[in-house]
């Protein structure tokens, strides 16, 4: 092994060893204060208020979240979100706050309403609006027109990832048949809407570099033999696999400025130091980690998909390997994973009780040193002016997730707390309210049609007939 190149966290059954300064920020808050755990603990039970929250979290919130009792208390990918949510309103809870970027809460809100719980407040723990460079992307002038194209198409379908605003999704839906999807089910939804609509043209957006992974994905595919296909989606076999890469269509301009910089520099050095090392990749990577990840996924040495993927992928290698020697994972997704792998890796190891340990490696992005002007200190470790860095030392964290503050968090169930539901305080942290109509409905009611539609495939398997059917009839 030739190590270490890049920020490395060696976790044991019962402690962590981190070697380089963002490894290092990464592990500072696994092990939270009791103090504050107790009391989060108290004020989230006192004012009836539960929590979702993405994986991308920062370690101090995840942290001391993990570390809670209160049972209202889920972290996830964006998919399990709203329905969590859901989950806790009918369980009784009176208050959702959402620890993510805006369109996360709006996805919350309009679930709640969608399932009748218009009464649960939701807030976010900002006051300030918490971007998304790529849902940002699918408001640009460029995916509109990529939208009228679509809706100018016959047999189109828009498949539209959530990382998007509602009123992207409404605005959508408006022109063209639209599909929400998310990292955990667009190959399944891409794959069965042509299984539904063999001669359909598949318009996919805004991640650019999820829609060239997902090209490459299927032209492998349509290499199997046709029984490795059907195992893969029943309806497919060669022949279909040709019809729906020539009806893909994938828009050119929108990326995630995190997984943007996972590219070809990052992964040679990968290629270079760790052969031996097990690799992960979002579907979100350029493609350079991605092709890296997924050539190694038929010898069980990679997985590429959504943050759940991953976190599964590493659970299942740890429970197939025994002994003290390190095994290694590169981590090609946001940093914020870090947490969740920490809790499940050490629960596994210490019921091994092989003193065995994992390093999980941080392939941080070069542009992760900032150069300055003090003649001693030529170069540091930190925010290299570029989107995408933060100060704690790395380009493989999120910006706008980092928005989400645990003071803050503490600051809204007060508000919450003192009943005041309407104040101007507490409404600062409402997501966005879109009061506009787009088509005579509503921009909740429009955007939410997308979603609904892919929570019916996920409880069916199919998509809902509707659907097909405003598809077949442009």
């Amino acid at each position: 092994m030739d190590r270490p190149v890049f920020p490395t966290l060696r976790i044991f059954a019962d402690r962590l060893e981190a070697r380089g300064a963002f490894a290092e920020a990464q592990a500072a808050w696994l092990r939270p204060d009791p103090a504050l755990v107790a009391r989060l603990d108290a004020a989230l039970a006192a004012a009836n208020v539960g929590v979702v929250a993405h994986f991308y979290m920062d370690p101090e919130l995840q942290g001391v979240l993990t570390a809670c009792t209160w049972p209202h208390i889920h972290i996830s990918d964006s998919l399990v979100m709203a329905d969590r949510a859901v989950a806790m309103a009918e369980a009784g809870v009176s208050t959702i706050c959402v620890l993510g970027v805006d369109f996360m809460s709006e996805n919350v809100r309009a679930m709640l309403d969608a399932a009748g719980h218009t009464d649960v407040g939701v807030y976010r723990v900002a006051t300030d609006p918490i971007g998304c460079s790529l849902a940002e992307a699918a408001e640009a002038r460029a995916y509109g027109a990529y939208l009228t194209e679509a809706s100018e198409t016959p047999n189109a379908l828009h498949v539209i990832y959530i990382n998007t605003s509602l009123r992207t999704k409404a605005k959508a839906q408006h022109l063209v048949p639209t599909l929400t999807c998310t990292s955990s089910n667009v190959v399944q939804s891409v794959l069965q809407a042509f299984a539904q609509v063999p001669d359909l043209t598949l318009f996919f957006g805004p991640d650019t570099y999820m829609g060239g992974n997902l090209r490459s994905m299927f032209e492998r595919y349509a290499q199997l033999p046709d029984a490795e296909i059907a195992a893969l989606h029943p309806a497919h076999n060669r022949a279909s696999l040709r019809r729906v890469l020539a009806g893909l269509r994938i828009f050119e301009q929108g990326t995630c400025i995190v997984h943007h910089l996972f590219g070809r520099d990052v992964v040679q050095l990968v290629r270079d130091h760790y052969s031996d090392a097990f690799i992960s990749a979002h579907l979100e990577v350029p493609g350079e980690m991605f092709a890296l990840a997924a050539e190694l996924v038929p010898e069980g040495r990679g997985v590429v998909g959504s943050t759940s993927n991953i976190l599964s992928f590493i659970n299942a290698r740890i429970d197939e390997t025994t002994g003290k020697e390190p095994i290694a994972f590169v981590l090609g997704t946001e940093a914020g994973m870090i947490t969740p792998i920490v809790r499940d890796v050490q629960a596994k190891l210490a019921k091994q009780g092989t003193g065995g340990s994992v390093d999980i490696v941080f392939p941080v992005s070069g542009e992760a040193i900032a150069q300055t002007d003090d003649l001693g200190l030529g170069i540091v470790p930190g925010v290299a002016g570029g989107e995408g860095c933060s100060t704690a030392g790395g380009c493989a964290t999120c910006p706008f997730m980092k928005m989400n503050r645990l003071d803050r968090l503490f600051d809204v169930i007060g508000l919450v707390k003192t009943g005041a539901s309407v104040s101007a305080d507490l409404q600062a942290f409402a997501p966005q309210s879109y009061p506009e109509q787009i088509g005579g409905q509503t921009v909740a009611q429009l955007g939410s049609q997308p979603i609904i539609a892919m929570r019916e495939f996920g409880r069916t398997g199919q998509l809902p007939a509707s659907l097909i059917t405003d598809v077949m009839s442009r």
